[in-house]
């Protein structure tokens, strides 16, 4: 395997000299500081799908992405100074996730945040798991970054069935996050209002589009517009008009 350059300014020690008023010293070399980045981005758990999610590359021609391409890159640009999280909103295939990991690359890649990304139901699946004797894991081992880290990104929220011990699990990182004044983003297919019912043929009413407090309970709601500002993003399902556009080829 070839060799890894060392680096012309520190030789690869991290350290590197410069000259002060009446002497000469040292310094943490931008070698460690690069370094110390690519880790935060290995270590972000961002799938592969999504590592190259960018602002650049986020299509702003419809005028709500652009809106909410600015309200995200607001936030960004106002980081650390900024107590509130986001909760983005839309339908499937508006880009909500490539908006919420364009916000963590960036925050990583400016500024070396410590920032974390679990899809919901994944993150429910770990700690499921760590109950099995078998797994290596322990639940506190799983849980423990995703309280502590600067930034968290819970994608998807909603689309696990909200159990008991789904919206108690929530409810514990929401308000240990909430305590401790650390930043949360979070996506969601699910709309934040009234939930839409129909009216069957012996006059009883069903729920025929459930809405997001309904999926994590209104309390949790209630806190989330309190640590959060609410992104809504309005527009065609990218993936079903890319579909559209490969079969017109």
């Amino acid at each position: 395997m070839e060799a890894v350059p060392e680096c012309p300014e520190c030789g690869g020690s991290g350290w590197k000299r410069v000259d002060l008023t009446d002497s000469q010293g040292v310094a943490r070399c931008s070698c460690r500081e690069q370094s110390r980045v690519q880790q935060l981005i290995e270590a972000a758990r961002i799938p592969p799908r999504y590592q190259e999610c960018l602002f650049e590359n986020f299509d702003s021609l419809n005028p709500n992405l652009s809106k909410a391409k600015t309200m995200a890159s607001c936030f960004v640009e106002e980081y650390p100074a900024v107590d509130f999280g986001l909760l983005i909103l839309g339908t499937c295939g508006v880009g909500k996730t490539h908006l919420a990991v364009s916000i963590i690359r960036t925050l990583m890649l400016r500024y070396g945040t410590w920032c974390i990304f679990y899809d919901f139901r994944e993150l429910l699946k770990q700690i499921q798991s760590s109950f099995n004797p078998v797994v290596g894991a322990t639940e506190w081992q799983i849980i423990e970054p995703v309280l502590q880290c600067e930034v968290l990104l819970l994608d998807d929220l909603g689309a696990e069935r909200p159990t008991d011990w789904v919206r108690d699990t929530f409810a514990y990182i929401i308000n240990h996050r909430y305590n401790q004044k650390r930043t949360t983003l979070i996506t969601s297919n699910f709309k934040d209002g009234e939930s839409k019912r129909r009216k069957l043929s012996d006059g009883s009413t069903v729920v025929s589009e459930e809405t997001l407090a309904e999926r994590i309970g209104e309390r949790m709601r209630s806190r989330l517009h309190e640590m959060c500002k609410v992104i809504r993003i309005s527009a065609n399902d990218y993936r079903v008009e890319i579909k559209q556009a490969q079969h017109e080829q």
